[in-house]
Formats: structure tokens, C-alpha cells, sequence
């Protein structure tokens, strides 16, 4: 499995593909994820088009196992981000 991209690949990536240069490209990528992360820590949802869908999901208080002791315990109610992967993603990468 090849390395994931770091931030700053990603954002020199981002600058060609824009035509612009690293600054702006970071701003941009630092801008979208901060209102990704704004719309799903309010209980929204984003979809961004070829790409999938950024979610939050509630989970309910349930019972739990220890896998290395075996004892049960109850886990609260909590939250957890999701992300439904695109399907024209999930097709360029099976082509």
C-alpha cells in the first residue's frame, strides 16, 4: 500500500491543479475543512460531489466486552463522524 498524502502534498497538489499558489491553495484546503468540520459537529451533513458524504451519527448507550478480560460494562450514548464513500470514487478505483 503506497503512503497517504501528507497536508502538504496535498496542498502543492492543490496549487497546480488550481493554478495558484501554495498559500491560497492552503487557505482553500484549510477553509473546506473547517467548514466541514463546523456542519458536522452542528448535526449536519456535507456532500462533497465524487467524493462521498461526511456525517455525524448518534449512537446508542449499549453493552460492551473486553476482549482481554471478558467483562461486560454499559457504554454511554456517544457521537461518531461516519463517511459514505461516493460511488464514482468507489468506480475510479475498481477501473
Amino acid at each position: 500500500m503506497a503512503k497517504p498524502m501528507t497536508k502538504t502534498q496535498l496542498v502543492a497538489a492543490l496549487a497546480e491543479e488550481m493554478g495558484a499558489d501554495k498559500k491560497a491553495a492552503g487557505a482553500a484546503l484549510d477553509a473546506v475543512c473547517n467548514v466541514i468540520t463546523n456542519e458536522v459537529s452542528g448535526g449536519g451533513a456535507v456532500t462533497l460531489p465524487g467524493v462521498g458524504k461526511f456525517y455525524l451519527r448518534e449512537r446508542p448507550e449499549r453493552m460492551v466486552r473486553n476482549p482481554a478480560t471478558g467483562d461486560q460494562f454499559k457504554k454511554e450514548a456517544d457521537k461518531v463522524v461516519k463517511v459514505t464513500i461516493a460511488k464514482a470514487l468507489k468506480d475510479s478505483v475498481n477501473d
